[in-house]
């Protein structure tokens, strides 16, 4: 067995802007193993978010390859794909998206539910992750009555709950106070690391990449 999580080879995406074709990454190369937690650092604007996005079959690079699972997605069908990315990857971004009609533990169970798992045991993860996080006392609380760092709480928890081999976050605490980022962040690296999960996570933070295991940093379209 790998011991390789993900594996980008050699990815280039482009976009076209009018008559100009602008090219945000190029050539890059990135291998994450088992259990480790990388950040992701870079300017604004500087790719992060579309290699992330890339990373989780969100979107296909003009070049390039995607290993996940050992498996190089391009020779994968759309369905086999979405198929994959549902059971290997967990999302947080800096947004929530929490759905507004619905509990913390409610927005929790309803990956689950979807995947087939049945009722009692996606509530009983979802109360599990959530108390984990310090929430046991909102379980029952929609999102508006939830503070922006207990919504980002219930986020994690939902990208967590299906247990994907691998965590992709986009600036997940970008929108929380300082205090707030830093005890958010902290639960989120902990569930990670006892679930023995990998995760990729863009910060601007960089109090926030130093805790992990390692930093790499895009600058023009390459990794620095």
């Amino acid at each position: 067995m790998t011991d390789l999580t993900l594996k980008l080879d050699s990815i280039t995406r482009s976009f076209q802007q009018g008559d100009e074709i602008l090219t945000v990454l190029k050539g890059i190369n990135l291998q994450i193993k088992r259990g480790e937690i990388v950040a992701l650092v870079g300017h604004s604007g500087a790719g992060k978010s579309t290699l992330l996005q890339i990373a989780g079959l969100l979107e296909p690079p003009n070049k390039g390859q995607v290993i996940m699972a050992g498996q190089d997605t391009a020779q994968l069908s759309e369905a086999q794909r979405t198929a994959l990315r549902n059971q290997f990857v967990g999302f947080v971004y800096q947004f929530h998206h929490l759905l507004p009609e619905f509990s913390a533990v409610e927005n929790v169970m309803i990956p689950q539910l979807i995947k087939g798992t049945g009722l009692k045991q996606a509530q009983e993860r979802a109360v599990d992750l959530l108390t984990k996080l310090g929430l046991s006392h909102r379980l029952d609380h929609r999102p508006k009555k939830l503070s922006g760092g207990e919504q980002q709480r219930v986020a994690i928890a939902r990208a967590l709950a299906n247990m994907p081999k691998i965590l992709l976050a986009d600036e997940p605490t970008g929108n929380l106070d300082y205090a707030t980022s830093d005890i958010v962040f902290n639960q989120m690296v902990q569930l990670v690391k006892e679930t023995g999960m990998s995760a990729l996570i863009a910060t601007h933070n960089p109090d926030l990449a130093k805790k992990m295991d390692r930093i790499i940093e895009i600058k023009a379209g390459t990794i620095a």
